[in-house]
């Protein structure tokens, strides 16, 4: 058996990370079918060296294959990502392509394959924002629609499914592949220097990640969350790895003033309680910050999942989530970007008064081992047209 594992932005590579041990682990164990797989990374996050840093940091072995599909319009990417994909299953054959998540990536990728013939298996079916303005919520729903195999993280996951006239049969509650990453790596993580080298002390200090579009990309939006961090900041520092288009917005709006910006790791202490901003930080670096924070601030999917795992109060910036257990069973609250409730939700953290969350259930690290057995045992069929025969389509 060939799989393929689609891989476009940053939080893909949690994603497959757990896969690639699965199978390297399945293909170690003697008389067993070993499964080939080929890592494709399309390019979509365009920042090779930061890419680089997260394959180094997850132990993942450089992609079989670089696309170099680079930024644009959402059109734009994903049309160039199925073009670029397209070529690859016509020269790999497939058995079975892989998508996680739900970046432009992950739709390019399914549409791609299932025009072949391909099955397609997708690992984080079947959340829901119920939002559709988000660009995402769109990527889900028809990857969903088209996929062979929904590999869900959670019961809700399950539900929506069912409710959009989705077989049961396609239908498989696994676990939260996020937190098989996360749970592998966390010693490893304990192991660094970020904390130190920013003379952070555990529970000293949130941590905040901002870069949805319909945050940054609005100067008032951004006016209102700083309004807010500004005056948490002044009992407690803040900690923010920078995303690349938040720091052009916050130069845009001529907002530099209200931050302290640091070229590198440097000790914040000593310089009042301030909003620090940090170059992005790779996978293991970022996580020795969460693990250690009193409170996470963001407007992330992934994050809101990690948090609960590490059992951290989590504010998420958005007036939606696609994870609701994530509130319902875990420590998450939904704050939007309504600067008093941001300030009044981090206050009860800061007073002791701490939400009770639990992790869900399958949230347990073994995921892709879960996933890789469901592929194993069902019998794949693969039929892909040959490129000469595309024109008599």
């Amino acid at each position: 058996m060939k799989v393929l594992l689609i891989a476009g932005a940053r939080p893909n590579f949690m994603k497959i990370a757990p896969m690639v041990r699965a199978i390297n682990k399945h293909n170690s164990m003697s008389g067993t079918e070993p499964v080939d797989q080929l890592i494709v990374h399309t390019g979509q996050h365009y920042d090779y060296e930061m890419s680089r840093i997260f394959f180094q940091d997850l132990g993942l072995p450089e992609p079989d294959i670089h696309l170099a599909v680079g930024s644009g319009t959402h059109a734009e990417q994903t049309g160039r990502a199925m073009i670029e994909l397209e070529k690859v299953f016509f020269e790999t054959a497939p058995d079975l392509v892989l998508v996680a998540g739900d970046v432009n990536s992950t739709l390019a990728g399914a549409l791609a394959a299932v025009k072949l013939q391909i099955p397609v298996g997708h690992i984080e079916a079947g959340l829901r924002s119920f939002d559709r303005h988000m660009p995402e919520e769109i990527n889900r729903l028809l990857t969903d629609a088209v996929s062979d195999y929904l590999f869900t993280p959670s019961l809700d996951a399950d539900k929506n499914l069912i409710n959009e006239g989705i077989s049961s049969n396609k239908i498989f509650l696994v676990g939260n592949i996020m937190i098989d990453s996360l749970l592998f790596n966390i010693s490893k993580a304990d192991n660094r220097t970020a904390l130190s080298e920013l003379g952070l002390d555990k529970d000293g200090y949130g941590l905040l990640t901002l870069h949805r579009p319909e945050n940054v990309d609005s100067e008032k939006s951004m006016r209102e969350i700083i309004s807010a961090l500004s005056e948490i900041s002044r009992n407690t520092p803040i900690v923010f790895p920078c995303h690349p288009r938040t720091a052009k917005n916050i130069e845009r709006f001529e907002l530099n003033h209200r931050f302290s910006v640091r070229e590198g790791l440097t000790n914040i202490c000593g310089n009042g309680n301030r909003i620090n901003i940090i170059p992005p930080l790779g996978y293991l670096d970022f996580l020795q910050l969460m693990m250690n924070s009193r409170f996470i601030l963001t407007d992330s999917g992934g994050i809101q999942e990690e948090s609960t795992a590490l059992n951290i109060p989590c504010f998420t910036l958005r007036d939606s989530t696609e994870r609701p257990v994530t509130i319902t069973e875990g420590t998450n609250t939904l704050v939007g970007i309504d600067a008093g409730k941001i300030v009044t939700e981090v206050n009860k953290v800061m007073e002791g008064k701490v939400k009770n969350g639990k992790i869900p259930d399958l949230w347990d690290g073994r995921t892709a081992e879960r996933i890789l057995e469901i592929i194993i045992n069902q019998h794949i069929y693969t039929s892909i047209y040959n490129p000469e025969d595309v024109e008599q389509l």
